[in-house]
């Protein structure tokens, strides 16, 4: 198995809202997403880069994206997760580049797929849990995630595993 290096990651929430589109019976939590530590801050930084929180909602709204769930949004790239029409027990995910939501492929070597960084699966099994334990998708949509802080400690021990 080759390794790659990785990047150090230290992702945070910059800010949480909700955004609702009633013409298509439609609601979304939008967790903007920030790395910090990184160089070029205005790529993984909401507060250095050019986009607004106030541009991506409304190009979100503005798109086709219908159902209910929620958004990791980092201002590099962009989650959507869905609760299934078709099997609302299942979560759908769609990726995007973050300005202009254009698909983006996040396929991986040997026929995988990018699931998450840390933080989009935390706040996914948080959200997830969510959605299992309401009754109503009004009390779903009242839910936040409660960690905003997503450090990882070493990000080069898979390569040193498969070194040693």
């Amino acid at each position: 198995m080759e390794i790659a290096p990785c990047r150090t990651y230290h992702a945070v929430t910059s800010s949480v809202n909700l955004i609702e589109i009633p013409h298509r019976k439609s609601a979304f939590k939008i967790y903007y997403l920030s790395i910090i530590g990184r160089d070029k801050p205005e790529v993984y930084e909401w507060e250095h880069c050019t986009l607004t929180k106030d541009e991506f909602e409304s190009t979100l709204i503005t798109s086709s994206q219908e159902g209910v769930g929620f958004v990791t949004a980092f201002p590099h790239i962009t989650k959507i997760f869905r609760f299934a029409p078709v099997m609302e027990t299942v979560l759908d995910i769609s990726e995007f580049d973050t300005e202009g939501l254009m698909g983006k492929d996040c396929s991986r070597e040997g026929g995988y797929h990018e699931f998450a960084c840390y933080a989009e699966a935390i706040i996914a099994a948080e959200e997830y849990h969510a959605w299992a334990k309401t009754a109503t998708v009004s009390n779903y949509l009242a839910y936040r995630c409660s960690t905003t802080d997503f450090p990882v400690s070493n990000n080069s021990k898979l390569a040193e595993f498969v070194s040693s």
